[in-house]
């Protein structure tokens, strides 16, 4: 213990230098991962046209290769948290990037719906995976008073990630002869790139004292994580984690918490963002860039807003308030059949900043309220169950256009903001400035 409190003395003590360059570095392919996935996404929505087309699709095909990449991370998610949690972060870490750079691959050579469905499906797995991971990772490594803007970084990699995306699809389907599947085999390129930046990386040190695993640890600790982090290494607990204390005595509140409030953040975004075009033109409004690409901008700008606030801030008044008010958004344009075009296309801008702004908080929260032992599995816990509400509102939101009509689409949508606005009334806790050990005793205390 000794040595815990004079890292001088201790052999592999890096610089504070060092440790910024490492820090950078590790932020860079994490918040690298976190934009692939809304870039794969988003690369979608802009050559549904004429993929469906070439494919000979129906709106039910068309449902489900929109919502297979989600199926994907349903079932990656807690998989690769649970590996994380028992084999490490690493080695998941390349394992799932690799896996996505040969899936997307095998998008430029897709000649049949049911083959992209399962190559997308894999993508999903691999991005499933990527969240399991990549946030417990910040978390463990980010400085205390940085750690919220860091993982709030990593959702505004997602939005730019999502519109950048959008943005070239759109402009290489209308402006150039490229095919459907070059431009959705563009990730391929990022992917390869990220997996040749992760080479190399260290294991988490929180994750190896949670094992017993203490000399290496230390060592790692020492090397690379922020003076004010070292002393709370050693509070972790060595003890092995389970699907089973997800829903203990002492964390149950925290996986309700987490699973509920991401699933109603991103169902009403994900079934509005990914048919844009369609949805907007149903209010008679232009779709294209203004409607696809004007949404994730606004979006964008919400999550750069709460990177900005949320270590000053603080969570729960950049969590709550907001599903407030896009409850009364979605509502007030379900219910106001006769709204003028031009108020329909603010309020859904609205809707789309503010959904934003908590939408950041998705990733924060599951690497914060529980213990390093289960926040793998936790965290791809609460992922798989916000992409069971994604995948449902992006298959059902064009049958339930074409059926229900718009109204009823978007009371629906409104209802799914309400119930993540209650929860999170209830259960969202204030970590601002809180170590990772005082954050997941936060329900118990």
């Amino acid at each position: 213990m000794s040595s815990m409190k004079n890292p001088a003395t201790h052999r592999g003590v890096a610089s504070a230098a060092s440790k910024r360059r490492f820090l950078v570095r590790m932020v860079t392919v994490l918040v690298g991962g976190m934009f692939l996935d809304g870039y794969v996404l988003g690369i979608l929505g802009p050559v549904t046209g004429t993929m469906a087309e070439d494919l000979q699709l129906t709106a039910a095909w068309e449902g489900l290769i929109a919502a297979a990449a989600l199926a994907g991370i349903l079932i990656g998610s807690p998989l690769g948290g649970w590996a994380a949690d028992k084999w490490g972060r690493r080695s998941i870490f390349m394992f799932d990037i690799a896996l996505f750079a040969v899936a997307s691959g095998m998008q430029f050579f897709i000649d049949s719906p049911v083959w992209l469905i399962v190559v997308r499906l894999l993508m999903g797995i691999a991005i499933g995976a990527e969240y399991a991971v990549g946030w417990p990772l910040m978390g463990e490594f980010a400085p205390t008073h940085l750690r919220g803007r860091l993982l709030g970084a990593m959702q505004i990699a997602w939005y730019g990630g999502f519109m950048i995306a959008f943005l070239i699809g759109y402009l290489l389907s209308e402006y150039t002869d490229v095919s459907w599947h070059v431009i959705l085999g563009t990730s391929t390129f990022l992917a390869v790139a990220l997996f040749l930046a992760r080479i190399g990386l260290p294991e988490s040190p929180r994750w190896l004292w949670s094992v017993g695993r203490k000399d290496e640890a230390r060592a790692l600790a020492y090397k690379y994580m922020p003076d004010d982090a070292l002393d709370d290494v050693q509070h972790e607990d060595v003890r092995k984690g389970s699907f089973g204390m997800l829903f203990s005595r002492q964390y149950w509140r925290s996986t309700l918490f987490i699973s509920g409030f991401w699933f109603c953040a991103v169902t009403p975004y994900f079934a509005i963002a990914t048919f844009a075009d369609s949805v907007l033109k149903h209010y008679g409004l232009a779709g294209g860039l203004a409607g696809g690409v004007g949404l994730s901008a606004l979006a964008l700008a919400g999550v750069v807003l709460t990177f900005f606030l949320i270590d000053k801030a603080g969570r729960r008044v950049l969590t709550v308030p907001p599903q407030w008010l896009c409850a009364v958004v979605l509502a007030v344009i379900g219910l106001w059949a006769g709204a003028p075009a031009m108020v329909v296309l603010i309020l859904f801008l609205v809707f789309s900043f503010f959904n934003a702004m908590y939408n950041a908080l998705t990733g924060v929260y599951p690497s914060e309220v529980l213990p390093t032992e289960i926040r793998g599995l936790g965290t791809g816990f609460a992922a798989a169950f916000s992409r069971i509400g994604a995948g449902i509102g992006i298959f059902l939101m064009p049958i339930s256009m074409e059926t229900l009509g718009t109204g009823p689409t978007m009371l629906i949508a409104a209802v799914v903001a309400l119930a993540g606005a209650a929860l999170s009334q209830w259960l969202a806790p204030e970590t601002k400035g809180k170590s990772l050990t005082e954050c997941a005793a936060g329900y118990t205390h």
